[in-house]
């Protein structure tokens, strides 16, 4: 790592975490790496290696100990999600561990909780999210998924779109619309077993990045869902998904900082090799000049998602904190990797060099887990909140009057 202008980290400073990191990048080295071309032909990284990563302890580690957990804190599960993007590995980590998996510790009931975690914490089972559907993107509360009360079970119609994981998933952690045209209208989360009959999955999209985390269409007709895979209550779905939106997003943000250190690493090794005009292109100031624009934007958002990461650690950080960290270190990502694409000249055009990957994945991280657009909405939402209740306070003294 460019080690001579990085300040200490200590949110992963601890030998525990030293220890996991060193294992994690023996790991991947052996079980990833080498089977990445494999992986992108098949569109989604095989159960296999869920199991394998799993059984090191990788996947999950803040669960309790009592569902096989490791016990953890939340940065154990940034390291390795930033740790795996400097790498290159992406197969929708964060999904599985960083959102199934908290909602169902946080909502689901003690029988789901045994059910599911010790099963995603072993990998044999893989979760995914089903929230976003054809015709609504980032709105969540006009999802048309409909799940129908038939008093033992639900009966649910509708389809979702760009599912991480859709297709490899065991289930989905589903947002459905329950009592439709009633007073009791909401948003409620199912757990949907892909088992079920009329629960059908799509092949994976060919996309032009990240080719094996695999993404999906997911359609549900007539499927007949047990009550008991509620979580939490009916109609608190809604609040559910932006209560714990914070930790997505300041998971992709980890991953968006990993995979930007580990472009600019490699961009540092080739420009040292590579020759052009009879000397190495680290030579020239304008390299010279590119790489230390990058190693200094990547030092300081580093330093402030540390923060967040430590926030989140304590259940402290905001929707606000963690807007701001998506945003912007996913812009930081692009620019980052373009730049340093640019120093590759034609090679970095190429598909088997580590860039043109990196660079084909950027483009999607300001669009899952909220556009950029929506990050600047909710912030700007902090920033307004004041006026905004003091409109409604006003609005609400003229009603009376």
């Amino acid at each position: 790592m460019f080690s001579s202008i990085q300040i200490d980290r200590e949110i992963y400073a601890s030998d525990e975490h030293q220890m996991v990191r060193q294992a994690l990048i023996d790991f991947l080295n052996k079980e990833a790496i080498p089977h990445q071309e494999e992986w992108e032909n098949e569109k989604c990284a095989p159960k296999s290696f869920w199991r394998k990563m799993g059984e090191q302890g990788f996947l999950c580690m803040d669960m309790p100990e009592e569902y096989g957990g490791g016990g953890f804190d939340f940065s154990f599960n940034a390291m390795v999600l930033e740790e795996s993007r400097r790498m290159g590995v992406d197969f929708g980590l964060v999904v599985h561990s960083d959102i199934v998996a908290p909602y169902i510790l946080r909502y689901g009931t003690e029988e789901q909780k045994r059910q599911y975690l010790p099963k995603m914490i072993s990998g044999e089972w893989v979760g995914s999210i089903g929230m976003t559907e054809p015709s609504v993107g980032s709105d969540l509360k006009a999802l048309k998924t409909v799940a129908e009360d038939k008093e033992d079970h639900y009966l649910v119609n509708g389809s979702k779109t760009f599912i991480t994981n859709g297709f490899v998933a065991d289930f989905v952690c589903c947002a459905v619309r329950t009592h439709k045209g009633t007073d009791q209208e909401g948003i409620s989360l199912l757990i949907i077993d892909k088992k079920l009959d009329g629960f059908n999955t799509g092949q994976p999209f060919e996309k032009i990045g990240i080719k094996y985390q695999d993404t999906c269409e997911l359609f549900f007709e007539d499927v007949k869902v047990p009550k008991s895979k509620l979580m939490g209550e009916e109609g608190m779905g809604f609040k559910y998904m932006m209560s714990d939106l914070p930790r997505e997003r300041i998971g992709i943000a980890v991953e968006s900082l990993g995979s930007a250190i580990g472009v600019l690493e490699k961009t540092i090794e080739y420009v040292k090799e590579r020759k052009a005009f009879g000397k190495a292109i680290s030579d020239f100031q304008n390299t010279q000049f590119k790489l230390a624009d990058c190693a200094a934007e990547v030092q300081v958002y580093q330093s402030f998602l540390d923060k967040c990461v430590d926030l989140q650690t304590q259940h402290k950080l905001t929707t606000e904190q963690a807007s701001i960290a998506k945003l912007k270190a996913t812009e930081m990502h692009g620019k980052i990797v373009d730049e340093c694409l640019q120093l590759f000249g034609g090679y970095g055009f190429i598909w088997e060099y580590d860039i043109a990957r990196a660079y084909a994945g950027a483009r999607v991280v300001r669009i899952y887990g909220g556009t950029s657009e929506i990050m600047k909405l909710i912030i700007a939402r902090g920033l307004f909140k004041d006026h905004y209740r003091a409109q409604l306070k006003l609005k609400e003294q003229k009603s009376l009057s």
